[in-house]
């Protein structure tokens, strides 16, 4: 069973329920369907991340039927209401909750170590509890891929990504893109224009549109959770691609494919283990291996000889031969980044803050 509720529906019922409510926790009976809560930043429609997050709970609801109760709150802005609002969801006897963004790390983790009982799965962060786990996505894994298929399209050697935030989950796909694209043509450049938002359509667009005037002609889509950029390249005959769910129907031409995500794994093994009460926080750090990472939709347009190096490539990625952070790998300010024979370990890659040789554009400070 699952429901949807947007934000100004649900702060009308916290504001009335007050803050008693907010603190105090109601566990369900073994006779009650576990209470799962979906928190996700922007609405849910049919592509993004919201999407692909909210499609992992499908195969959770038609293992457990009527066991489970799913509600997702859409369109939850960050911060101190976001706060609220898990809150008030637990207090509701909502015993698992995830909170689908980085920006709800705090308020989530609180709710953890306040409720033993609740299990808590946090997207893109590294605070780990008993009951908190935060998950990732190895996006690096595919957009090392897509780089390889952008540059050999590529006309100008200038590629492009509108990007949402400067966080180290989109700073390491960026540079995953750059190096594989460099393995085709390694004079390519890469630039960026981060939108801090998760959801502006038209801001998105504006930015493609700048990095198409530079002569970018291959768009990373990096974290949009709408086709405002895919569409517009369509428009301009501008190759683009995305994160999280496929938006091939909004580019049948351009589309140059998807870096797509499946939770559905993670959040049926974090379901169970709950239920079987062995659930254990730890950093869920998934990729190709894990069949969460699937690069889908390619384009045609790509060269018989690049599509066979990247299926060797993605093989190799899967059996855990290679790793796009290997060294050698220079900083975009010229130091060394990894050095030769070296790889980044987890720890590193999920901390990056630095930008591959090839990308163009500062990280903001």
């Amino acid at each position: 069973m699952k429901t949807s509720i947007t934000r100004r529906t649900l702060m009308k019922t916290v504001a009335a329920t007050g803050a008693a409510a907010a603190i105090g926790t109601r566990f369900a009976t073994a006779s009650e369907p576990l209470g799962i809560t979906l928190v996700v930043p922007s609405p849910v429609g049919d592509v993004g991340w919201g999407h692909a997050l909210k499609a992992g709970l499908d195969p959770v609801i038609a293992a457990y039927g009527d066991g489970v109760k799913v509600t997702v709150l859409e369109n939850i802005v960050e911060g101190p209401d976001a706060d609220r609002i898990m809150n008030k969801a637990v207090a509701d006897g909502n015993n698992f909750l995830i909170a689908g963004s980085f920006g709800y790390q705090n308020g989530a983790l609180q709710i953890a170590r306040r409720n033993p009982k609740v299990s808590v799965l946090h997207a893109s962060g590294f605070q780990v509890a008993p009951n908190f786990s935060p998950f990732a996505a190895q996006y690096f894994q595919g957009t090392y891929l897509m780089g390889m298929a952008a540059a050999a399209l590529s006309k100008t050697g200038k590629l492009g990504s509108v990007s949402a935030f400067a966080i180290p989950e989109l700073i390491t796909s960026i540079n995953a893109f750059t190096l594989g694209a460099q393995t085709v043509n390694p004079d390519i450049e890469v630039s960026v224009v981060w939108v801090n938002t998760w959801f502006d359509p038209a801001k998105e667009q504006e930015a493609a549109k700048a990095l198409m005037s530079q002569g970018c002609d291959v768009i990373f889509s990096n974290a949009q959770d709408t086709p405002s950029v895919i569409s517009l390249c369509e428009e301009a005959g501008v190759y683009a691609f995305n994160l999280n769910s496929s938006m091939k129907s909004y580019a049948p031409k351009t589309y140059l494919g998807c870096v797509a995500t499946d939770w559905s794994p993670f959040f049926k093994a974090s379901v169970d283990a709950h239920l079987a009460g062995t659930f254990q926080g730890a950093n869920a750090f998934l990729g190709v291996a894990d069949n969460v990472v699937k690069v889908v939709d390619w384009n045609p347009d790509i060269p018989a000889e690049t599509v066979a190096k990247i299926s060797e490539i993605e093989a190799k990625i899967a059996d855990g031969s290679f790793s796009p952070f290997t060294g050698p790998i220079t900083k975009a300010d010229g130091s060394v980044g990894v050095a030769e024979g070296a790889t980044l370990t987890t720890g590193e890659i999920v901390g990056m803050d630095w930008h591959v040789k090839g990308v163009t554009t500062p990280l903001p400070t």
